[in-house]
This record gives C-alpha cells, sequence and structure tokens, in this order.
C-alpha cells in the first residue's frame, strides 16, 4: 500500500501526460496527490511530513502551472523538494542526536552491524550531495530537453537513480559496520 502511496501520483501523472499533455497531467497528479494525503489521514489520522511537503509544492506549483499555463512551475516541484530534503539531511548533522539517515535506516539495519555516528554522519553528507544532484540533474533535463524527455527522466531516471543509490548505500553502510573506525 504504501509503495501505491508513492508511485501512484507519478503513474498517474505520467499516464495523463502521455495521453493529454502537461496541463492535464499536472491536474491529474495533484487530484492523485490529493487522494494520497486523504488515505494518509484516515488510515494513519495523520499526514506524513514529506508527503505533507511534497503535497504542498504539487498543490503551489501546479495551480502556478496552471493558472499561467506555463510548465516550468511543475518542473521545479522536483527539484525544490529535493533540495528541501538535502536541507533537511544536513541540518541534521548539527540538530538532534542522530543523522536523520540513521533516524530513516537503523531499524533497516537491525540485524546487521552497527555503525558509528562518524559513518552515519558520513552517509547522511552522502545523500545531502546526492539530493542536491538530482535536483540539479532534473533542472538540467527540464530546461534544456523536451517536456516528453523531462517527464520521462522525471519518473524513471529519478526513480532508478535513487533505487541504486539506496542500493550502494545499504552496501556501503554494511562494508563500513565491518571496517575499523579509521577506515
Amino acid at each position: 500500500m504504501q509503495s501505491f502511496l508513492v508511485l501512484g501520483p507519478l503513474a498517474a501523472f505520467f499516464i495523463a501526460f502521455k495521453l493529454a499533455g502537461i496541463y492535464v497531467g499536472t491536474a491529474v497528479l495533484m487530484g492523485a496527490m490529493a487522494l494520497v494525503l486523504l488515505i494518509d489521514y484516515i488510515r494513519e489520522r495523520r499526514i506524513p511530513p514529506l508527503h505533507a511537503m511534497s503535497g504542498a509544492l504539487i498543490f503551489v506549483l501546479g495551480a502556478a502551472t496552471l493558472a499561467l499555463h506555463d510548465e516550468r512551475f511543475i518542473k521545479w516541484k522536483a527539484t525544490v523538494f529535493l533540495w528541501l530534503l538535502g536541507l533537511l539531511f544536513l541540518g541534521s548533522t548539527w540538530i538532534g542526536e542522530r543523522p536523520f539517515v540513521q533516524r530513516l535506516l537503523e531499524g533497516t539495519l537491525e540485524n546487521g552491524p552497527a555503525l558509528s555516528l562518524r559513518r552515519w554522519r558520513t552517509l547522511n553528507l552522502a545523500w545531502v550531495a546526492f539530493y542536491f544532484a538530482l535536483g540539479a540533474a532534473n533542472l538540467f533535463v527540464a530546461f534544456h530537453f523536451s517536456t516528453a524527455t523531462w517527464v520521462n527522466f522525471k519518473i524513471f531516471g529519478l526513480t532508478a537513480a535513487t533505487f541504486v543509490f539506496v542500493l550502494l548505500q545499504f552496501a556501503w553502510a554494511l562494508k563500513s559496520a565491518k571496517a575499523p573506525l579509521n577506515g
């Protein structure tokens, strides 16, 4: 169900874009995100912060796209979201007891070896760099290629890059947990 909530709006946007263009795709994305937020609230009596942030960006930038009939606004959404995530991860380096990546991933490594705080911070900074680079890549594709190419990059490229990065991070974390602290 959680995968549907994350990927559902993207799939709806992609299909609507292919059938009717960027403006219909944007409107469908806004509707799909509203549905995700409603499902979140019904299931958990709250809306997860990342869904709320994504929804707010979709509604504001989507409304600007539709009202001004200018697709540049919706193209900014992924970059703004990724850069806000990068800032969140960066801020967690100094705020709180644990970096944000440790809060997210520590449970998934529960049965494996533990990482030192230094290694969690290194991993956290890798996520900061990744989010900023991905946001920059989105802008490059959005403003140097066709809208169709950008949609494909947004749906498939960003998703694939994130999946590969997560796999690499798990591999690094497992390897680092076994290495000496100075390694």
